[in-house]
């Protein structure tokens, strides 16, 4: 297993501490940013995930047969020190799904 999490990965870890609307919590996320980042850093862009599922433009559903379920929140996402977060990569998403999450990450920054 990495020493380091990689974009594409879905990981577990505490969102805690948040605030307002914020997803917070013991929760699966899946890593938007690079591995050559997160390793040189120690921090990680991470999209939380829910099993709640709204309708909201910025969900991106997650395909059966990945190994989470439910919706990537990409407009929730948050720089994590994933080290001190204690961050468990539990699988590898498609590239599909990070290409249609980063699309609508991108569509915030533009």
């Amino acid at each position: 297993m990495r020493e380091y999490p990689e974009r594409g990965d879905f990981v577990h870890l505490d969102f805690d501490p948040k605030a307002g609307h914020e997803q917070g919590g013991p929760r699966f996320g899946l890593v938007l940013s690079p591995g050559v980042y997160n390793k040189a850093s120690g921090l990680a862009i991470v999209a939380p995930i829910t099993s709640r599922q709204t309708g909201y433009p910025f969900e991106a559903p997650i395909p059966e047969g990945e190994r989470c379920y439910g919706v990537v929140l990409a407009d929730h996402t948050r720089s994590i020190d994933w080290w001190a977060r204690g961050v468990k990569i539990v699988g590898q998403a498609s590239q599909a799904l990070v290409e249609d999450v980063l699309a609508r990450y991108r569509t915030l920054l533009t």
